[in-house]
């Protein structure tokens, strides 16, 4: 059959998005990922800034090696915090270090921009612990509209 298409139920089309979404947020709950994202996006700020083609561009340190490391080493940073979450503080501490440093060797951090991006994830990643239990955002209110207890004592 040339023609036919396998149709698939809208509702078995939610039922697959709601179980990726809850996929998704166990991953994502399971290691630092914003401080994680923050530190890869804050080196490819820098790694970007570096190819910039603008007139103000500074060319501060060693113009080869040392302004593409730095970021280089940050981005790596960033993809082990994600990926790697039992050696985060390792990593983080790494990180912070490279951000510090693209100061002197990268354009001045990047124009600050990738620098503040790099010392902020680094410090979530940091102050990252794995085993506090998920926070609870939205607590049931009563008929009256008050807040009720929370059973989990959070």
């Amino acid at each position: 059959m040339a023609g036919s298409e396998v149709q698939v139920e809208p509702k078995a089309r939610a039922g697959a998005v709601a179980r990726a979404r809850r996929a998704w947020r166990g991953w994502r709950g399971r290691r630092p990922f914003w401080g994680g994202v923050l530190v890869l996006f804050g080196g490819a700020e820098i790694l970007f800034t570096l190819r910039a083609p603008l007139p103000i561009v500074l060319h501060i340190g060693i113009q080869g090696l040392a302004g593409y490391l730095v970021p280089a080493v940050m981005v790596l940073c960033g993809l082990l915090i994600l990926f790697n979450p039992a050696q985060r503080l390792f990593y983080s501490i790494l990180a912070v270090l490279a951000s510090l440093g693209s100061w002197l060797t990268s354009n001045l951090g990047g124009f600050l921009l990738g620098m503040l991006f790099g010392v902020v994830g680094s410090c979530l990643a940091f102050g990252w612990l794995p085993d506090q239990p998920p926070r609870r955002r939205w607590l049931r209110r009563d008929r009256t509209g008050r807040k009720a207890a929370d059973p989990a004592g959070v």
